[in-house]
This record gives structure tokens, C-alpha cells and sequence, in this order.
């Protein structure tokens, strides 16, 4: 097992102790972390966003790793809100980012009301792959 850490992939996520039911239904007696991963590359990727409990917190996590620099891509893995409520909040701060989802994703979000540009958004499908420099992903 590899155990090295790679300083250009950083974490951005939240804990939240304060939340007693997850989705509204499952107990959550120790909190749940919202995760959210930075890679920092030739191109920045924001990985996921938050639950909306958690955003100035996380806002100040990107702030902090991007040090003034705004990313270029944000990867949705799905919309349920403790990965996408706060892909409004990116939008607008950064309304250059590139969206990296599923077509499912984008079919969700164009209903939630979001209009996104169809030129911002760059669909995957199992087995692609996005390299934003040293690092490449691949979506499963």
C-alpha cells in the first residue's frame, strides 16, 4: 500500500458533529465530513462541494489552498447536498470554472434551475479519464 502524500491533492472538506440525522433518516451520533478535495496541477479541480451547513467554513478551506487562484474545474460526483449544495456559491465566485459531471448530473442540475452553459460543462462516462497536468483521474 502506498502511503506517500501528494501535497497537490488537498483536502477541503468540513466535519459536522452537529448533525444528529444524515439525509434525515440515518443517526449520525458522532457527525458526518462532508468531503471535498483539491488538486492543485496545471489546472486546479475542486472536487465536490458541501452540505450549505458547512459553506463559509469550506469557502475559507478553498481560499486558503487556492492562495488567490481560481480553479478551473469542478468535478460533481452526484447532487445530493452533502456533495453539491454549494455549487452555486463556486458559480459565482468563479463563474469561469469548468463543470466535470454525468449527464445525469447536468439533466439534475439544469431542473434544480442552475441554466448552466452548455460550453462549461464537460460530461464523463465510466472508464474517462481527465488530466489536469501531473495528475490524471479516471471516473468510476
Amino acid at each position: 500500500m502506498n502511503t506517500t502524500f501528494d501535497p497537490a491533492i488537498r483536502p477541503a472538506g468540513c466535519f459536522d458533529g452537529d448533525l444528529d440525522l444524515f439525509e434525515s433518516q440515518y443517526a449520525v451520533p458522532n457527525g458526518v465530513s462532508y468531503n471535498s478535495w483539491v488538486i492543485l496541477d496545471e489546472k486546479a479541480a475542486v472536487l465536490d462541494t458541501v452540505d450549505s451547513r458547512k459553506l463559509e467554513e469550506w469557502l475559507a478551506n478553498l481560499e486558503e489552498i487556492l492562495e488567490g487562484r481560481a480553479p478551473d474545474y469542478l468535478v460533481i460526483h452526484h447532487v445530493e447536498p452533502d456533495h453539491a449544495a454549494s455549487i452555486e456559491e463556486i458559480l459565482l465566485r468563479w463563474p469561469d470554472v469548468k463543470i466535470i459531471t454525468t449527464p445525469k448530473a447536468v439533466t439534475l442540475l439544469n431542473q434544480f434551475g442552475f441554466g448552466l452553459d452548455p460550453s462549461a460543462i464537460e460530461e464523463v462516462a465510466e472508464g474517462d479519464t481527465k488530466c489536469f497536468g501531473k495528475h490524471t483521474v479516471a471516473f468510476v
